[in-house]
């Protein structure tokens, strides 16, 4: 009850007898010092208890201090960066090492930076041409803002992943089923990988994708092996060009070095002919005036040189057989090819006729010989 109503007889919170002039007022602190000492078994006389309560006093917040600054100290590792917060305000991004910070004051949360994350994402999707399949996906992300992707979002993992999936389902629901078993695989990773980054973009979540990895699709079990067989025809369809290429690679360069020689060649003769005949002309062109001054002697002058043009390349011999009677017929070319093995074995050589290589002026026939007749006529035209 309140010290000023009845029946209190007086008395003032502080135990003071009021309305008779012994208002003393609030206690004084030394008395309430030597009360609590008296409780806690301390000596209550004297005024010695005093100076010691004030000394523990400054002790225990010494130690209080003590304690709220080594418990601000902190070590953000080498991976990590960390966001401090001031009273729930952001202030800024403490880089690894040792720091402190103000207890209760300040927080500071680490976030690794370093470690690559992954989000796996699978499911089974409907196609363009209304078939189903079965997708996987993973998705390999770094945090590149650690503020953004601890406050951005209630939950960043949480949100690339929900990203993702939405991303995988709109890229293949617009392709086909042989495109995503087959070759459209990489195209179907990129689209996934850009419509992905365009979905997490306005969210500003913190994070870069660093790779998305496709893997092997699969379709329902009931056709999975002409599938397998579809697959199985296209590999070895890519072989087989891959091989033509790699044949075409080789054959191309011979082919262009041997119509290269061909042209060389062919540009050769042609040079060659020309010469050839650019010196026949000229020959002939000396030899017009001498055949206009002595007709008979030129035209006789060109058939020794043309007969022994042609015989000189021939290996038989021309005998007049009607002057002469048996005529030894020595073969030198042949004793010229054996003579190196004559003289290896000491063997003599006897010389014979080779009448293969002999011809007989009478074995000519008569009317193949020109006629005198003949002879003089040729000499006067």
């Amino acid at each position: 009850m309140a010290w000023n109503e009845p029946g209190n007889k007086g008395n003032d919170p502080w135990g003071n007898k009021g309305g008779n002039g012994n208002d003393k007022g609030p206690p004084d602190l030394d008395d309430v010092f030597r009360n609590l000492k008296k409780r806690f078994g301390g000596n209550g006389g004297g005024s010695s208890g005093s100076p010691f309560s004030s000394v523990s006093l400054i002790i225990i917040l010494a130690l209080a201090l003590v304690t709220w600054g080594l418990s601000g100290v902190y070590t953000v590792k080498e991976a990590e960066r960390g966001v401090k917060l001031r009273f729930g305000e952001y202030v800024g991004e403490i880089e690894p090492g040792l720091s402190w910070k103000a207890t209760f004051v300040e927080q500071v949360f680490p976030v690794d930076i370093q470690t690559v994350r992954s989000i796996p994402a699978s499911g089974s999707m409907l196609t363009a041409d209304e078939n189903l399949v079965r997708v996987e996906l993973d998705v390999q992300y770094r945090v590149t803002n650690p503020y953004e992707f601890l406050f951005s979002a209630v939950d960043a993992n949480e949100s690339l992943r929900e990203a993702t999936d939405s991303a995988l389902r709109y890229v293949v629901g617009h392709n086909t089923m042989d495109d995503i078993l087959t070759t459209g695989r990489d195209r179907i990773r990129t689209d996934t990988w850009n419509e992905l980054e365009r979905i997490i973009k306005p969210y500003k979540l913190g994070i870069s994708i660093d790779d998305v990895n496709f893997l092997p699709a699969r379709p329902p079990e009931e056709v999975k092996a002409a599938f397998d067989d579809a697959i199985s025809a296209q590999e070895d369809e890519q072989r087989f060009i891959r091989e033509a290429e790699a044949y075409a690679r080789e054959v191309e360069p011979k082919a262009r070095g041997q119509v290269q020689r061909m042209a060389q060649q062919a540009e050769a003769y042609k040079q060659r002919e020309i010469l050839e005949a650019e010196g026949k002309v000229a020959r002939f062109e000396k030899l017009l005036p001498e055949y206009e001054l002595a007709p008979e002697v030129t035209r006789k002058r060109m058939y020794i040189d043309a007969m022994q043009e042609v015989l000189s390349e021939s290996n038989k011999v021309l005998i007049d057989a009607e002057n002469n009677g048996n005529l030894m017929y020595l073969p030198l070319d042949k004793l010229m090819q054996k003579s190196a093995p004559a003289a290896n074995n000491n063997n003599a050589i006897k010389p014979s006729v080779n009448s293969s290589n002999v011809i007989s002026r009478s074995s000519i026939p008569m009317n193949s010989r020109p006629s005198r007749s003949d002879r003089s006529r040729q000499g006067r035209e």
